[in-house]
């Protein structure tokens, strides 16, 4: 799921492409989505490169590929944290706290680079993990999707599980929600009044952004990995 700003951006490279065969300009795309700045551009892009709708072709100014479009827009096809992983957990957990288990941790959608912040509000389901890995206040997870975190331990399919807050310290892994429509999984480093959400694979650039930008949606607890 794309934002509405990520869609358009794409849809305009791709229909530029298909009609000239050359990549727009930053400056006709801030023109084509009435943006203030190239910043907000480039910002829109690297989000795109991560989910892996877009990729920029190295040593060519203005050189960009679609690489795939949103479902509905494209033709029907065929189908240094270490956190604590549990592999195949199918095997019957024991009841150590009364409820929890049967109750589960809320699954609230998939995290990736700039996913709309309305994507991982909702329960989708519920997934069972180990007492120890949810201790102290309110947890959710997410489902990973794609591979800026994998220097990090976390690969596209693992399902990370989050403790609510509105805070973090320096060096851990977030989800942040930035500019109060995107949400993504990154770590979080302050460098005096600017705050930085850096992947986890030198392939993906670190994101700058002002204090007022981030907001903290919880750290990461845990995680889950099924082969």
């Amino acid at each position: 799921m794309l934002t509405v700003k990520q869609r358009a951006l794409l849809m305009f490279i791709h229909e530029r492409l298909e009609a000239t065969g050359v990549s727009p300009s930053f400056e006709e795309m801030k023109l084509a989505l009435d943006l203030k700045s190239k910043s907000g551009i480039h910002r829109l892009i690297t989000a795109l490169e991560e989910r892996g709708f877009l990729k920029r072709l190295p040593h060519k100014a203005r050189a960009l590929e679609v690489l795939r479009l949103p479902e509905e827009a494209a033709p029907p096809r065929r189908e240094a944290f270490r956190p604590e992983v549990i592999e195949n957990p199918s095997y019957e957990r024991e009841r150590e706290v009364e409820g929890m288990e049967e109750e589960g941790v809320p699954v609230l959608g998939r995290i990736a680079a700039g996913v709309p912040i309305s994507a991982i509000q909702h329960e989708q389901a519920r997934v069972q993990v180990p007492p120890s890995m949810v201790q102290g206040g309110e947890h959710f997870a997410l489902e990973v999707h794609g591979d800026s975190m994998i220097d990090a331990g976390i690969h596209d399919g693992d399902t990370v599980i989050i403790r609510r807050c509105d805070d973090a310290p320096n060096g851990e892994i977030v989800v942040a929600l930035v500019e109060d429509e995107e949400a993504t999984l990154k770590r979080l480093r302050r460098h005096g009044n600017s705050i930085a959400l850096e992947a986890a694979n030198p392939a993906y650039e670190t994101r700058i952004y002002g204090p007022n930008q981030v907001k903290v949606q919880g750290r990461l607890a845990g995680l889950i990995r099924e082969y």
